[in-house]
């Protein structure tokens, strides 16, 4: 039994493929004497093509379908050229290139690699599609079926979950098989169906094979994240060390602890989970690793590959066992470089625990700076909890924090933004977040009940009439769809903070531009007095002095309090000195307050 395990341009290039490390590792362990190969193409490609081209394409959802979609149907490729220079404006490298250049070049590195393989010994080809990675896929299926006419291709991945992998078989006769879900048991069990010479599996849950007359139901999924073999990245580090010399560089590798989104939660239909998210197709429930396996896993990693640096793909970090996992690490005194993605409300002692185990970098739920908003995105969070996790960020002792700004979501008001806009007042001396227009998922929550949002029709996103011809694309099912209800207004709406956001960025890259800048907006404590320190561009800093219980109020409020629980914290005070106290504070952006909440905004400088 022989396998090839196919990705295809455009993740990112300095990090193996998950999917096919786990999917290997995997199908080794539970197929004795198999050949399993894991072709990460894509690294190979970005090496010929220069890893800036790459990087600017892969790095853009709306670039990285418009080459291979060029070769795929070159009858299209007037319509496509436009397309690619308005898509390219603004950019370094591919602005520079025609893309008849980038076709070109695409092709010659593509056919290379795709003829280093011997196509024909292989038992099942199984391609891994996930999001940028449509077009360069089914170009690679229609090579290796054209080099090797018998092989039988499977195709899963987040692309492919539900109806999407079902009109990809429609539309494409050259895919054989697809994986509707997670893709370790299905795999498994088309692969000893192969072994034993059947043409056509029997039915299984997940798995879609010709005939079958409809979507299997359900999944077939491991039970308990623990059992799953190590990631076996060999293949990705054998062509690394294959490439020239000045193309190498140490690569990032990605780790699992769970799967599926714990603030989803098992039902798909029910009121939790973010209302524009459908980031968990091919998942259902949610399952983590235990803290010990976990800690295991990036030390053996960490040893077997001489690297520090991984990313925990996670949706969320698990909620459970979180701090016994960073002690786990901690204790394995390595000066980890980590990413994870986490909650808005993950409190500060976790975000310590988080820094001192090497996760030196996260990115955070925040997506808006209105509550009202943030009910609509059913985030589960609010807007001091938004502002007190970015200010936690700005100090040394937690990782560095990246979040973005959702704008012109379907539903959102005029009362949205107005909140937006005098909120960002209060977020400016934080790293910026990063504003991101709305885009429609195929199967989120927005998309199954459109009428809750204002949307009146629903269907495959526009940019798609142009990579793909009318016949082909109408027997698709596509992950970006495309929506009619008031998209101009919400565009007029949001382009104030678009432009808010441009200045607060810009401002924020001003006042660190030197090495070993203080906060924005930080404090001394002179254990009687605290003096508050507003750093401001181009105008002279501000010095703000607090002594006695003032001090003392803004130490406390240092998490977000109450003002019942600031009351009762100092019993002497009582509402009629309170009140004005924290209403001037406000005024001057050094608390902020949300109903009966209340947040200083200040950092300790150390």
């Amino acid at each position: 039994m022989k396998i090839a395990l196919v990705s295809t341009p455009w993740p990112l290039f300095n990090r193996p493929s998950i999917q096919l490390a786990t999917l290997k590792a995997y199908l080794r362990e539970h197929l004795p004497g198999a050949q399993v190969h894991a072709h990460h193409f894509y690294l190979s490609i970005a090496a010929g093509l220069g890893y800036g081209l790459y990087t600017e394409i892969s790095e853009s959802t709306r670039l990285s379908e418009i080459p291979y979609a060029a070769l795929l149907f070159p009858e299209l490729g007037e319509e496509m050229e436009r397309l690619w220079r308005r898509a390219t404006r603004g950019t370094k490298e591919a602005g520079d290139m025609a893309l008849s250049q980038v076709r070109r070049a695409l092709e010659r590195e593509s056919l290379r690699a795709l003829e280093s393989v011997a196509w024909d010994g292989f038992d099942l080809v199984g391609l891994s599609i996930c999001l940028g990675q449509l077009t360069s896929s089914l170009y690679f299926i229609r090579e290796i079926k054209r080099l090797a006419p018998g092989s039988r291709v499977v195709v899963g991945g987040s692309s492919c979950a539900g109806e999407l992998g079902r009109s990809l078989m429609t539309a494409f006769p050259a895919i054989d098989h697809v994986i509707f879900g997670e893709g370790e048991r299905p795999m498994l069990h088309l692969a000893r169906e192969a072994a034993s010479g059947k043409s056509v599996p029997s039915p299984f849950p997940g798995l879609l094979s010709p005939g079958d007359p409809v979507s299997p139901q359900g999944s077939s999924q491991v039970e308990d994240p623990d059992t799953l073999p190590m990631p076996d990245f060999d293949d990705y580090f054998s062509t690394l060390q294959s490439l020239p010399h000045e193309k190498a560089f140490h690569p990032r590798i990605p780790m699992e602890m769970s799967r599926g989104c714990w603030w989803r939660g098992a039902d798909p239909d029910g009121e939790r989970g973010c209302a524009f998210c459908n980031l968990n197709l091919q998942w259902s429930g949610y399952r983590h690793k235990s803290p010990a396996r976990v800690a295991g896993e990036l030390e053996i990693l960490s040893e077997k590959y001489g690297t520090l640096s991984f990313s925990f793909m996670d949706n969320l970090l698990p909620a459970q066992g979180l701090g016994e996992t960073c002690r786990l690490i901690r204790e394995l005194d390595r000066d980890f470089r980590l990413f994870a993605e986490i909650r808005a409300t993950t409190p500060r002692r976790t975000l310590l625990a988080m820094r001192r185990a090497g996760i030196r970098h996260v990115q955070v739920g925040i997506e808006a700076l209105s509550t009202g908003l943030l009910r609509k995105l059913r985030k589960g969070t609010s807007t001091i909890a938004n502002l007190e996790i970015m200010k936690h960020c700005e100090t040394p002792e937690a990782p560095d924090l990246s979040a973005n700004l959702i704008l012109e979501f379907p539903s959102s008001d005029e009362k949205d933004v107005a909140q937006t806009l005098r909120n960002l007042d209060f977020a400016l001396p934080f790293r910026p977040l990063k504003p991101v227009s709305f885009w429609l998922g195929f199967e989120s929550p927005v998309w199954r009940h459109p009428a809750r949002f204002g949307i009146r029709r629903t269907g495959n996103h526009p940019l798609y009439r142009h990579l793909f011809p009318g016949p082909v694309l109408g027997r698709l099912t596509l992950m970006t769809q495309g929506y009619h209800g008031g998209r101009r207004r919400q565009r007029r709406l949001w382009q104030p903070v678009r432009e808010k956001t441009a200045k607060w960025d810009k401002e924020y890259r001003r006042l660190h531009q030197s090495p070993g800048s203080e906060p924005i907006l930080s404090y001394v404590d002179g254990r009687d007095f605290l003096l508050i320190r507003h750093r401001r561009p181009g105008r002279f800093h501000m010095t703000h002095r607090l002594r006695g219980t003032s001090r003392e109020i803004y130490l406390f409020c240092g998490t977000r309090r109450t003002l019942d629980r600031i009351l009762s914290r100092f019993p002497g005070l009582g509402e009629e000195r309170l009140l004005p106290f924290v209403r001037m504070m406000v005024e001057k952006r050094l608390m902020f307050r949300e109903g009966s909440r209340v947040l200083s905004l200040a950092v300790r400088s150390r």
